[in-house]
């Protein structure tokens, strides 16, 4: 297990990966959410490279009001903190209700991920 995710997402991300990799053009339900709980930065991860098994793919808010899909390595984020030291966090509690795209047009119209 990694210390973001579990096995279990880790093979779900994986597998849309692999779809995405092979231009199946996905429109998932994003398993995994990651937060800083002092930052205000939240990513929806809906894929993982099965290349490298490091680089996600979703939706990131970095709390500027601007977010957007994009890639980030999960090694990268393992060591990120925020202004009170607070490392980023898994939302264990996290239930995704929409695909990717509904978020992501949510959060261009709110100026961040909502939900």
């Amino acid at each position: 297990m990694n210390v973001l995710i579990t096995d279990e997402e880790r093979g779900r991300l994986l597998a849309n990966g692999q779809a995405r990799a092979a231009s199946q053009g996905i429109d998932p339900l994003p398993p995994v959410r990651l937060f800083t709980p002092d930052a205000h930065a939240t990513w929806l991860l809906a894929a993982l490279d099965p290349t490298d098994g490091d680089t996600a793919w979703g939706l990131i808010d970095l709390g500027l009001g601007l977010p957007a899909l994009g890639t980030v390595k999960l090694s990268d984020l393992v060591g990120i903190v925020g202004p009170n030291k607070q490392p980023v966090m898994r939302d264990r509690y996290f239930q995704p209700t929409r695909p990717l795209s509904d978020y992501v047009r949510l959060a261009q119209e709110n100026g961040s991920i909502t939900d």
